[in-house]
């Protein structure tokens, strides 16, 4: 029930997941028939729906009965290997950890986004934390670049990540005190690759396969990249139908504009994952379409599949994070 395109889109997009991957899925929603057609599904029952604009912990604590509530118990009870929903994030987040639970040794699960290389297909940078703390200590960074070079690795394939710092200067005397603290940290934690700090304009340019950065920066980092994007392709689009001669020239560039326009394409990626939790949690858009439903299935059963929750948990084993009380 979550999404602006919700339900007629999700379903779309976890039938043909299930139709052409052959991946089981399980339907958490009303089972009074207002689905419409569900047939060859499990369906969960569950009445009670959490809005876009509701207080997340809030709801998730009165709602009993919503769906991603149970969706999250579904995960937990070993009914269902992972969760997707693009419904309310916070929600989404607060069902994942208060049902799931922690993972032993986290100290604050984080949103890793992956962000689209383009010209390096399949291998995105990941950005982690893009919303879920928007206040951090060092230490919790740390853990951030731990999980996320663990999701890169079971993901991508990739051995060794590469792990970068946000800031507003490559040095690593630039930066807030909070960067320049986690810098330190970075550069002596374990199981970490540390090469440095990146600044924003080098989130799309493959210099990095993860970039850990607080919440909040990550967050109004992520925004500004979907906004400029929009921008560009909106005046793109104007000028290339503004005159004949513009038109007749689109004609011919189209054909290379399509595979680079798919490669920034965030339909493709899935959606973001949620990292500390004891489970899998895939978070899409909000206004996911069913081909971005059909990938976050997918990239949940390929998480699911290669014991994501395992290697994050390896990950952060006897590292220790500074805990809240």
């Amino acid at each position: 029930m979550g999404g602006d395109r919700a339900p007629h889109e999700i379903l779309a997009g976890a039938r043909r997941a299930r139709e052409e991957l052959g991946i089981e899925i399980l339907l958490v929603g009303p089972g009074d028939g207002s689905l419409g057609d569900v047939s060859g599904f499990d369906l969960l029952d569950a009445r009670e729906v959490i809005a876009m604009d509701e207080d997340p912990a809030r709801a998730v604590r009165q709602k009993k009965d919503a769906t991603l509530v149970r969706c999250a118990e579904a995960v937990r009870d070993g009914r269902a290997a992972a969760m997707v929903s693009a419904g309310n994030t916070g929600a989404a987040m607060a069902a994942a950890l208060l049902r799931m639970g922690r993972l032993k040794g986290v100290a604050r699960p984080a949103i890793a986004t992956p962000l689209p290389v383009p010209g390096r297909k399949g291998a995105p940078t990941v950005l982690i934390d893009a919303g879920a703390n928007p206040e951090c200590q060092p230490e919790w960074l740390v853990q951030f670049a731990q999980m996320a070079s663990a999701y890169v690795h079971a993901r991508y394939g990739t051995a060794e990540p590469a792990v970068a710092l946000l800031s507003n200067g490559e040095e690593s005397s630039k930066g807030s005190p909070l960067v320049k603290q986690t810098h330190a940290r970075l550069a002596a934690a374990a199981g970490v690759r540390f090469v440095g700090n990146v600044e924003g304009r080098d989130l799309l340019t493959g210099q990095a396969d993860v970039v850990v950065t607080d919440g909040f920066t990550g967050n109004v980092a992520l925004k500004a990249l979907e906004g400029a994007m929009g921008v560009f392709m909106g005046i793109l689009t104007a000028a290339l139908g503004a005159t004949p001669e513009t038109k007749a020239a689109g004609d011919v560039l189209l054909p290379y504009l399509l595979p680079a326009a798919a490669e920034v394409d965030p339909e493709e990626t899935g959606g973001a994952l949620l990292l500390g939790v004891d489970g899998v949690c895939v978070i899409s858009h909000g206004s996911s379409s069913a081909r971005a439903i059909f990938n976050a299935c997918r990239v949940a059963h390929e998480l699911a599949e290669s014991d994501l929750v395992g290697q994050v948990h390896t990950a952060v084993a006897g590292v220790p994070a500074e805990l809240p009380g």
